[in-house]
């Protein structure tokens, strides 16, 4: 399994489409601003950062032009965290490479497909009830 996922990884294609490499957590936090604008606290609890690194993470996407910060309209003293058109366009970019399955699922028939799609749901179930624990 670890060969396939491997074969067909795509943070190269991804990287490349980009200009730059969406590591170090950026990904994850440019993907969780898909929602709304989030305060610098918010995007370190919701990914179990000390504030000072989330900070550096934000400082890097905005860096890309990827993120702005804004004043929050209710404490002036808070940022917003908010996508920047380009931070929209690079989301809908990895959407569209990462969401993308691999060819060799094609080849599955029906049955399989399913039975591949009811173990993997298995797993992340899995994976999120541990996560609660």
């Amino acid at each position: 399994m670890h060969r396939f996922v491997e074969a067909h990884n795509r943070r190269g294609e991804l990287a490349d489409a980009l200009g730059f490499r969406l590591g170090g957590g950026r990904g994850k936090i440019l993907l969780q601003l898909r929602d709304g604008p989030m305060t610098l606290s918010q995007l370190a609890a919701a990914n179990g950062l000390d504030a000072p690194y989330a900070t550096l993470v934000v400082d890097k996407l905005e860096a890309h032009g990827l993120v702005e910060r804004r004043p929050h309209p209710d404490d002036r003293r808070r940022k917003l965290v908010t996508l920047t058109a380009a931070g929209h366009n690079a989301i809908a970019t990895a959407d569209a490479i990462l969401l993308r399955p691999p060819p060799a699922i094609t080849t599955l028939s029906a049955d399989d497909l399913g039975q591949l799609t009811g173990l993997l749901t298995r797993l992340l179930d899995a994976d999120a009830t541990r996560a609660e624990e």
